[in-house]
């Protein structure tokens, strides 16, 4: 069999020839990447135990110190990451942000505003601004906790975003001011500035617009990282959110969310390592998502020099994305075949078919979600990478997550010692260091 000319490779082949395009899809990067699996924690032994008493081990998390009145303080440093109304159904949003709450940390809009059932059911929300500005309001942005200005994400850096018209159904269509029923493809960049210079005049407009109350983050789909870090704090940015290329999406061409961008692992350490280069690690705050799935990912990120992570595939997943049977107790195992797919393998959130009632705008499918049960799964999950984090944290001898570092990562392989900047396992080698 031929690695090149596989049977996957001559299917997808003949589908362009067929279709003239490529494949469409929702969630992240099937490829294997380079990860946070390829990293070991280092707990401590009689060369590293402080002497601690059993207290708690703090995981309180706080976003946006640099210039807002009001930073966000969070529980946790885990969040819920960008996922819009239209994308997700309503239940699914009303459930996320239950979640939030629960929990004591954030959820995002994603594009096309805010929704009310959003802002009800979460108590510390995150409001984006993108380059569509669909749904975009001052009001809005003045009731949000934090603004986030998205200059790309990790599945598809450096191209818009997409939403397929059988989502854009009434509700969808007067909230982002769109002819129902259309396709709609949003663009790459902001259409009233470009270049770093104008993104700083857009920070300071966000700023006036909220009295300098609430904290502005910048986020980036993992590529250019340390110039497009570096342009984002001279901007005056907050926050920097760093998207790596495990992250997912509603939908987008599978040959962007496959061939693009860095993974999620590498991206963590040039972010980290450029705002040490500029002397403000601890002025602003640095977010990694892409890919995070439990407390061993988070305590990494961590590590790497992160301040807090978000999940957004994952929480879908907890909410019942890909579950064999909806909140019914019933099985769905046909809505899956009619999209052509299995539950466990299902990417099909672009076409608003979802069985159980997530990736939706249809009614009764999105009657199958509950969001009570929903909101009790999601912030189960989180819980629990808390959890695991704070297990991991206190065996390498600390009383904050906060407190880890690169010091207690090694690197089970040479790319992800070479990625991650650490030492090859069972060695002090660092890949591009002189051995020593």
């Amino acid at each position: 069999m031929s690695h090149t000319f596989s049977p996957e490779v001559i299917a997808q082949i003949q589908e362009r020839a067929r279709l003239g395009g490529g494949a469409v899809r929702g969630l992240g990067a099937r490829r294997a990447t380079p990860g946070f699996d390829d990293l070991l924690l280092l707990p401590a032994g009689l060369s590293g135990a402080p002497d601690l008493p059993r207290e708690r081990c703090d995981t309180r998390t706080i976003l946006g110190t640099r210039h807002a009145e009001e930073p966000v303080v969070l529980d946790i440093p885990i969040t819920i990451a960008g996922m819009s109304f239209g994308a997700l159904s309503s239940a699914a949003k009303e459930a996320l942000g239950r979640a939030a709450t629960m929990t004591g940390t954030s959820t995002t809009t994603g594009e096309g505003g805010m929704a009310p059932v959003e802002r009800d059911s979460a108590k510390t929300l995150v409001y984006q601004c993108l380059p569509s500005r669909f749904g975009f309001d001052p009001d809005h942005l003045r009731a949000a906790d934090a603004v986030e200005i998205v200059l790309g994400q990790g599945a598809v850096p450096g191209g818009g975003g997409m939403l397929l018209g059988q989502k854009v159904t009434t509700p969808v269509a007067f909230m982002r001011d769109l002819p129902e029923g259309v396709d709609q493809r949003t663009a790459s960049r902001h259409p009233d500035w470009a270049g770093p210079e104008g993104l700083r005049v857009k920070i300071e407009e966000l700023r006036e617009v909220t009295a300098w109350r609430i904290p502005v983050y910048v986020k980036i789909g993992a590529s250019r990282v340390a110039p497009d870090v570096r342009h984002a704090v001279e901007a005056g940015a907050d926050v920097i959110v760093v998207d790596g290329m495990q992250g997912g999406t509603g939908a987008a061409a599978d040959v962007f969310i496959e061939h693009t961008g860095i993974p999620t692992l590498a991206a963590t350490r040039v972010a980290a390592d450029t705002l040490r280069t500029l002397g403000m690690d601890g002025q602003v705050q640095l977010v990694v998502s892409g890919g995070i799935r439990s407390g061993a990912d988070v305590a990494k990120a961590l590590a790497l020099g992160a301040d807090a992570v978000s999940v957004g595939v994952a929480a879908l997943i907890a909410l019942g994305c890909n579950s064999p049977s909806d909140d019914t107790g019933a099985d769905v195992s046909l809505g899956y075949r009619a999209l052509g797919t299995v539950p466990g393998s299902c990417t099909a959130c672009h076409t608003g078919g979802c069985p159980v009632g997530i990736a939706t705008q249809d009614d009764m499918l999105a009657d199958r979600l509950d969001p009570d049960f929903g909101a009790e799964r999601v912030a189960n999950f989180l819980r629990a990478l808390t959890k695991e984090a704070t297990m991991l944290a206190r065996a390498c001898g600390k009383s904050s997550v906060h407190q880890l570092g690169t010091d207690d990562l090694v690197a089970l392989t040479v790319e992800a010692a070479a990625m991650a900047r650490v030492p090859l396992a069972g060695t002090s080698w660092i890949p591009g260091t002189p051995i020593t």
